[in-house]
């Protein structure tokens, strides 16, 4: 890498506000506390956080199929309050952000700032009044669905087991918009099918995110949207958080690398504008290490294209080399995001 180019990227996650805007924490803390270890987040991610000038991450609350249905709302609730134990150990060094305000008051204190969202929101099942709570605990972004079917919504894909037709948004889904909106939530879409994006589309009133998905026009995956669907979100005011699963980035694994990621930026910037572009890293192999290999082998084999949070000056070096400046970077890294979230909270 060119000094100058080093120099400037440096300068870049120094003094950027650098958010991802959903990454899979808990559920890796959670296991780990469980089996006795403590400052979790402090000793495996935040030396990555640090390397990598991240500010704030919004950790989902994702919960695995062998714990649904019965036990999803004890495990949620399990997930935060491992976050809480995690954040009592750590206190000089993370803190649980519930507004824009604690937002920005982390970034000063130079503390880690984490948000929690649902990735499903199979916790609550059909009961609204759990919304609340869940509130009041500190979630804010609302991922309606991961990639199965619950109460309110269909996921972008099925599992192999049959099932019916596909559809949008139950009458429950489209109460708990509402409901979600009303306490000052922010509806994600990532994970939606499209039927249920659209609805989305027509029910919500604020902007919306699609957290963790790139563009269907160069990686064609349901999990990411099409021309249209960016163009409907931007005029919503929202944005899309780039997804580094390779699956996502292109069609062709030889493709797969933090340049042509950007070329999802890309493409959103043509379509909708730089205003509409964040992080959304979703960064996996550390989990799929602790999976053990699958008797059936599937047809491709998915992996990060950027390793971890430590390296994401790979993508802001793709960024300058696709000549964005740094105005332009500093929305992409976290100033869009942090625009939706002083909207929202």
């Amino acid at each position: 890498m060119h000094e100058e180019i080093r120099e400037r990227i440096d300068k870049i996650h120094e003094n950027f506000v650098i958010i991802d805007g959903h990454f899979d924490l808990l559920m890796d803390v959670l296991e780990k506390r469980e089996l006795g270890f403590k400052k979790v987040i402090e000793r495996e991610h935040l030396p990555n956080f640090i390397e990598g000038g991240i500010n704030i991450i919004v950790s989902s609350i994702f919960i695995e199929d062998i714990f649904l249905p019965e036990m999803a709302l004890r495990r949620a609730l399990d997930q935060i309050s491992a976050l809480y134990e995690e954040i009592e150990e750590s206190k000089d060094k993370i803190v649980l952000c519930k507004s824009y305000d604690d937002i920005m008051k982390a970034v000063k204190e130079n503390k880690l700032g984490i948000l929690l969202s649902f990735e499903g929101v199979e916790p609550i099942g059909n009961d609204l009044k759990l919304l609340r709570i869940f509130y009041e605990l500190g979630v804010r972004i609302i991922g309606l669905v991961w990639s199965r079917r619950n109460y309110a919504a269909d996921g972008c894909y099925f599992s192999k087991k049959e099932e019916g037709k596909k559809g949008g948004l139950t009458s429950f889904g489209v109460e708990l918009i509402k409901e979600a909106e009303k306490l000052g939530m922010l509806i994600d879409v990532s994970h939606l099918n499209d039927e249920g994006f659209w609805d989305v589309i027509n029910i919500a009133k604020n902007p919306i995110i699609a957290s963790h998905s790139n563009s269907r026009t160069l990686a064609n995956s349901m999990r990411n949207l099409d021309d249209e669907q960016i163009k409907a979100l931007a005029a919503k005011g929202g944005v899309i958080g780039m997804n580094v699963c390779n699956a996502f980035v292109s069609d062709n694994d030889e493709e797969c690398d933090a340049d042509h990621l950007v070329n999802h930026v890309d493409n959103i910037v043509k379509i909708a504008g730089i205003e509409h572009v964040g992080l959304g890293f979703d960064f996996c192999d550390f989990i799929r290490a602790k999976q053990p290999e699958k008797a059936e082998k599937p047809k491709r084999k998915t992996f990060d294209v950027i390793k971890g949070h430590k390296n994401i000056r790979e993508f802001t070096e793709a960024l300058i080399k696709h000549g964005y400046n740094d105005d332009e970077i500093e929305l992409i890294l976290g100033r869009n995001f942090l625009r939706i979230y002083k909207n929202i909270f």
